[in-house]
């Protein structure tokens, strides 16, 4: 049985936006904040979660990633605030 992967955002302290997939949204935002996360969100905490959706594969999930990666900042906070067609 496949886990259930997720697509995440963060907010940064600089409001920069951080993205990234995992299978335990919780446990990967606690290492992120612990400094055991990715080396960009290290030193821009407090990081906030502001955007998750799932993903039906690893594979769907890292595909969706690099599509989110190349929006715009634009297009990223109409995806968090939930603006149809983002």
């Amino acid at each position: 049985m496949e886990s259930v992967w997720y697509l995440y955002i963060l907010r940064c302290k600089d409001d920069t936006l951080y993205t990234g997939i995992t299978t335990q949204v919780d446990k990967r935002l606690e290492a992120h904040r612990s400094g055991h996360g990715a080396k960009y969100t290290r030193g821009r905490g407090p990081l906030e979660l502001v955007y998750q959706e799932v993903c039906a594969s690893h594979s769907a999930a890292l595909k969706r990633e690099l599509a989110v990666k190349a929006l715009s900042r634009e297009e990223k906070e109409a995806l968090i605030a939930g603006t149809p067609g983002a």
